[in-house]
């Protein structure tokens, strides 16, 4: 009788550690409840840094040595410009960065017309100036560790963020 009951017990136990938690198993991935669009309890609040991640997208992608927003980007852009339509009261900062080649100097610079770039077509499509900020990380805050073309390809970015 022990025996079967310590083996039931033992089966409940294994079932409980399959089950997962499916926002605990998104940040090992970076993905999480915002991955989702309005996350496990739609705990996503309309405006937020989540919001514009989820429904929107935060980030544009440029060429190598490039400032100018790709074609296939602007779109991105047109999207963030009929959110912050929508959310008068947010502000937001367009953060310019570049892929780990060059100097640290330089790359400042490109991150910075990138940011500049991000904004005049925010600007472009209506959101107030006043409202949008730039500053250029350059080379120093990656968004992947590596020296291939696809790191480099995620590091030359702007990546709009919400104040």
């Amino acid at each position: 009788m022990q025996m079967k009951l310590l083996g039931a017990v033992a089966a409940l136990a294994l079932l409980g550690a399959c089950s997962s938690n499916d926002d605990q198993a998104g940040a090992a991935t970076g993905a999480g409840a915002s991955a989702g669009g309005t996350g496990a309890l739609g705990s996503v609040r309309p405006g937020s840094q989540e919001d514009l991640v989820a429904n929107v997208g935060d980030r544009v992608f440029f060429d190598t040595d490039q400032s100018t927003v790709r074609g296939d980007q602007r779109e991105v852009l047109a999207r963030q410009a009929v959110w912050l339509g929508r959310y008068p009261q947010v502000a937001v900062t367009v953060e310019g960065h570049a892929d780990e080649r060059g100097t640290r100097e330089y790359n400042l610079a490109l991150g910075q017309r990138r940011a500049n770039s991000a904004r005049d077509g925010l600007v472009a499509s209506g959101v107030a100036g006043s409202r949008v900020q730039t500053i250029s990380y350059g080379k120093d805050r990656p968004a992947a560790l590596g020296s291939d073309e696809g790191s480099w390809a995620q590091n030359r970015r702007a990546v709009t963020v919400v104040r």
